[in-house]
């Protein structure tokens, strides 16, 4: 692995109503009603194809944001110091993002999305269908979030994991 280089380049950019890290939700479960335009790349745009078919689709970003990572931090939901691996904080050592959304519309090089927790100038690195019998797991244990998770629904970040407003 020692002097692996991955480059990506991104496929578009999503648009979003939330401007600053302070303040947006944390989780697409929080995101109820938060219209988004994943603006796609015009070269990419035949890549959409057959997409319109699916009512909800995983994106997957870049953190472009986010602040400096770190290995252990204190998330969103707790107040007790964690793992990174063990949260989603946007801060980690590859800050890779994705949110499950509700598909709305396929508009030629644009697509329009609800339930959306991005923020604004994101750079979208892929798109992907979302199929509950492939992506949908049972789970038995869900650790510290236990008795947690529900509060995401209202849940907005106070900015701790972002670099500078714009």
């Amino acid at each position: 692995m020692r002097g692996t280089q991955i480059t990506y380049e991104p496929i578009g950019v999503i648009h979003s109503p939330f401007r600053s890290v302070s303040g947006m939700p944390i989780q697409p479960t929080g995101a109820a009603g938060g219209r988004g335009d994943v603006e796609v790349l015009p070269r990419y745009a035949e890549g959409l194809r057959d997409l319109d078919g699916f009512s909800h689709i995983i994106l997957l970003y870049h953190f472009h944001r986010a602040g400096r990572a770190e290995l252990v931090i204190v998330p969103f939901l707790d107040v007790r110091l964690r793992g990174v691996f063990a949260t989603r904080a946007p801060a980690r050592p590859n800050p890779i993002g994705f949110s499950v959304v509700k598909l709305v519309s396929v508009e030629e090089n644009h697509v329009i999305v609800d339930n959306l927790d991005v923020l604004d100038g994101t750079p979208l690195l892929d798109i992907k269908p979302y199929v509950p019998e492939f992506d949908q797991q049972q789970a038995d244990r869900i650790g510290w979030l236990a008795g947690l998770s529900d509060r995401a629904v209202g849940k907005r970040s106070d900015g701790r994991f972002g670099r500078g407003e714009p």
